[in-house]
């Protein structure tokens, strides 16, 4: 850790800049992972079977049940929505799960976009900083006195390029994470879109059978 230490120190002040980016990206990216993936997400197909099963069986209230005790995932409280409305129509079934899945979609892609623009720009830092080294360091050079100049120099130069790989080391790792949440978040999206359509498909083809009946 000392030459971390070292390494840190010598790149000056935007190293603190790009310290506290990376640990925005990170710690939001902990969040979305234990969100998404705790939280949020869960089995669409075998909940669809599930679900499927106790709709032709007509027992819509135990169905109601296993989504409520799904908790917070999104294609659980989506079909929730749907199945409350079981006995109104397709344009009610439809309209609930769409207002259902505005309500979720925010909570799934929250911090995602802000994740990617912080990783940039602590590239951005990075970049600064590399400008700043180097305009130290041709000051040096032109203008100190040369028992100072050599120590001038080899300061500006280490500002320049420990700020560019600090800088790459946040917004690298950083953006790797935000293209694995947002793959996370679309598969979720995904489920949303298609399992809602199973699920007015199946309840208007129990109505229609019904109806038959």
């Amino acid at each position: 850790m000392e030459w971390f230490a070292k390494f840190y120190r010598e790149g000056g002040t935007f190293m603190h800049f790009i310290a506290i980016c990376g640990l925005y990206v990170f710690g939001c990216s902990i969040y979305k992972f234990i969100f998404l993936l705790g939280k949020f997400n869960t089995n669409g197909p075998n909940l669809m079977k599930q679900i499927q099963k106790l709709v032709m069986a007509n027992n819509i209230d135990k169905a109601i049940k296993l989504c409520s005790a799904a908790g917070d995932a999104a294609l659980a409280n989506v079909m929730k929505a749907g199945l409350s409305r079981a006995n109104r129509g397709e344009l009610e079934i439809q309209n609930a799960m769409e207002e259902a899945t505005l309500e979720v979609t925010p909570k799934i892609t929250k911090l995602l976009d802000s994740i990617f623009a912080i990783s940039s720009t602590a590239t951005m830092f990075g970049l600064l900083g590399t400008v700043f080294g180097l305009i130290d360091a041709f000051d040096a050079v032109a203008h100190a006195a040369p028992e100072q100049k050599s120590a001038m120099l080899a300061s500006g130069i280490a500002i320049a390029m420990n700020t560019t790989g600090w800088g790459l080391l946040i917004a690298i790792p950083g953006t790797l994470l935000n293209v694995v949440l947002k793959g996370v978040a679309g598969g979720i999206m995904d489920d949303l879109d298609l399992y809602s359509v199973k699920l007015v498909n199946l309840l208007v083809s129990r109505e229609k059978g019904a109806a038959a009946e």
